[in-house]
């Protein structure tokens, strides 16, 4: 094992760990929020996923354009999911709220198969084969595109809730939901929008993806155990745990690929995941939303 398979491979990790903060951030805000947790974010990636590929394939939008389409549509698709079946839900118990996103999970992943068959697509663009070299090691542009993206994306959201009066609005509501209330925020707007946000954060994650990730059904699924790994490590409502636990668990994974069969190279990073369950519950970074 050479010093540059080991750094190609840290750099694979670190660069994939980016996508999965992304997913992490928007499931994340989510749970932070409303307390809900969302099964069917991975199916919101798939279908980030597929509105690039129709809009690259059909109309010939550059992947990583169609950001700015993806991002509204998945938008409109999480208010819809929000106020359609998370709203009458809220006040339900935690396991039924859990059954139901499950269950919007395999509607969402079958209604896909359904309309585009369960085949693998994969994304041609001009530029998915250019590398850059530093020494023996290669960054390729795609996945250091995706990295930039979720880096982006995620400074961007803090940015939101730290900075701005919607920002304020969504940390008040995620901390006490009838104070909130009693200052004349809208809290079920602020649900809305936060499940929105949320959403559109999958829908990112999967645009960013699809230039280098075959595009099919079930793909969500691959994301969602990741993405409550990474929120589990980094702490629940803590974005910038959420980034810094994607970065770690793409890492992990990237190692335990390099010392272990391919079967079980997830061992480390679910490793750690039992790890911090057993001596740090709160995550690395855990605490009130932000």
């Amino acid at each position: 094992m050479t010093a540059s398979f080991v750094a190609q491979s840290l750099l694979n990790g670190i660069l994939i760990g980016g996508v999965y903060a992304l997913v992490a951030v928007g499931l994340n805000l989510i749970f932070g929020v409303m307390r809900i947790i969302n099964f069917a974010h991975g199916s919101l990636m798939m279908l980030g996923m597929f509105t690039t590929y129709w809009l690259v394939s059909l109309l010939q939008v550059d992947p990583y354009l169609s950001i700015f389409l993806v991002i509204p549509i998945l938008f409109g698709v999480g208010v819809c999911f929000q106020q359609v079946v998370i709203h009458p839900i809220m006040r339900a118990p935690e396991h039924n709220q859990l059954l139901v996103t499950l269950g919007v999970s395999l509607f969402l992943d079958n209604l896909a198969v359904v309309l585009w068959s369960p085949d693998y697509r994969v994304m041609k663009t001009a530029y998915a084969d250019i590398n850059y070299y530093v020494g023996d090691v290669s960054v390729s542009l795609v996945r250091l595109l995706a990295f930039v993206l979720a880096v982006g994306c995620t400074a961007s959201l803090y940015f939101l809730l730290k900075k701005t009066d919607l920002g304020k609005a969504i940390r008040a509501a995620s901390e006490e939901s009838e104070g909130a209330e009693l200052t004349g925020i809208n809290v079920k707007k602020v649900y809305l929008i936060s499940f929105g946000i949320g959403s559109a954060c999958a829908g990112v994650a999967g645009a960013a993806v699809a230039p280098f990730f075959p595009v099919y059904p079930y793909v969500g699924n691959l994301f969602t155990i990741t993405a409550f790994v990474v929120i589990v490590l980094g702490g629940m409502g803590s974005f910038v745990g959420a980034f810094a636990g994607g970065v770690i668990i793409g890492v992990a994974d990237s190692i335990g690929a390099m010392l272990l069969p391919a079967a079980m190279k997830s061992v480390i990073s679910f490793s750690l995941f039992i790890l911090i369950l057993l001596f740090k519950p709160s995550g690395l970074f855990g605490g009130r939303i932000g």
